[in-house]
């Protein structure tokens, strides 16, 4: 679920902090993507006839599909993916895990009636409800990823901290997932619709935590307690609370604990044993592996390995797969060329001042400094100026 409503709040009252891009504007960058959210949404998209892709044995393979020819898209347009992978989920999820456990059940009865009823759009709706990403899913993404020569990470807990703990410690440039908690995490960049953007013709929402923050006029921790109160994975919301009177609340009361003292409870009755403490620690103090420790690599695909796993195994055209390795071979090995805005360190704008109030100038990677604000560039063997 991630966190529900922040993504029209942050629309809303912080519209610069989301920027739409297409795929192309990510060349040279690595991305931490959540894996399991990848995962389902191929297992959703993609479909023969509005079934899931199968092999000779009646195995599913769509993910396998997805993880291989959207990766191949990514890697193509000169982005180095990263996927991390869930480990064991929380103690606090276990509600909200109940609640899908539940909601598929409620579909497999709707799948049924809709069979009985020969109502084929029923069916499928129905259907998609019961997806669900298994250790199997999981591992033979793991195996084709290796083949492929592209990093995974087991995170020891949620996918999303760890996709945010990457991007803080600058391994990557930004987390990609749908689920808007990946901000509560605190990833400075959070990317929604990257796997599948050209598919659904959709632009990439590019979200900076630092002017939602702003836009919201709100604290990191004042942020994380506004999306306690609007819903997430660990706690439910305060009935009779929407988005524009949570974010009201938290701007006047700063904290849920001033909130709850002001708040008429026979009005918004809050949950028994609310646990909105424990997911305020989760959110600070996820269990992540440091980023520091994590040194990530991109390999030469394994040709043979991937036509033994694609097309012996899982029955894919030899001719599909073989021309896709092709391309992810070319696309790893042509090396990112520097992007401007990483060659450049602006420490200042050109009109800013000191506190003595003398003008700062500008550096250039070797912190060589130019007159009157420009950049000088650093010098090498060989270097001439241009005249």
């Amino acid at each position: 679920m991630g966190i529900s409503g922040l993504a029209k709040v942050i629309a809303d009252n912080a519209p610069h902090a989301i920027h739409k891009q297409e795929i192309k504007s990510y060349f040279g960058r690595k991305v931490a993507i959540d894996a399991s959210m990848s995962i389902y949404q191929f297992l959703i998209a993609v479909r023969s006839e509005g079934q899931m892709l199968q092999n000779e044995e009646g195995e599913t393979t769509s993910h396998l599909m997805g993880i291989f020819y959207r990766t191949i898209r990514m890697v193509e347009y000169g982005i180095k993916p990263l996927y991390v992978f869930d480990g064991k989920p929380p103690q606090l999820k276990s509600g909200e895990l109940a609640k899908r456990l539940e909601k598929r059940q409620i579909a497999i009865k709707g799948m049924t009636e809709a069979k009985e009823a020969g109502d084929q759009e029923s069916f499928d709706k129905h259907s998609r409800r019961m997806v669900k990403v298994t250790a199997q899913h999981n591992q033979e993404c793991k195996r084709l990823l290796t083949l492929m020569g592209i990093p995974f990470l087991n995170a020891p807990c949620e996918a999303e901290a760890q996709c945010a703990e990457l991007c803080r410690a600058g391994k990557v440039f930004a987390s990609a997932s749908e689920d808007m908690d990946t901000l509560t995490f605190n990833s400075s960049i959070l990317l929604r619709h990257l796997t599948f953007s050209e598919a659904r013709k959709m632009p990439i929402d590019e979200i900076h935590l630092k002017k939602a923050l702003e836009g919201l006029d709100l604290t990191m921790d004042q942020f994380i307690d506004l999306c306690i109160l609007l819903g997430c994975d660990y706690c439910d919301s305060i009935r009779g609370i929407g988005p524009h009177r949570a974010l009201a609340l938290i701007r006047q009361h700063k904290t849920i604990e001033t909130v709850l003292e002001n708040l008429d409870q026979s009005k918004y009755p809050v949950p028994e044993d609310w646990p909105y403490k424990a997911s305020r620690e989760l959110f600070k103090n996820p269990d992540v592996l440091s980023g520091d420790t994590v040194d990530l690599k991109w390999n030469e695909p394994d040709v043979e390995g991937v036509i033994q796993m694609m097309v012996k195994e899982n029955g894919f055209s030899e001719q599909r797969i073989r021309a896709g390795v092709e391309k992810l071979t070319k696309g790893l090995k042509v090396a990112p060329q520097g992007r401007l805005d990483g060659f450049f360190k602006v420490t200042s704008s050109p009109s800013s001042k000191d506190a003595s109030g003398k003008r700062k100038s500008m550096e250039g990677p070797a912190g060589t400094k130019g007159k009157k604000g420009r950049v000088a560039p650093a010098k090498s063997k060989g270097y001439k100026p241009r005249r």
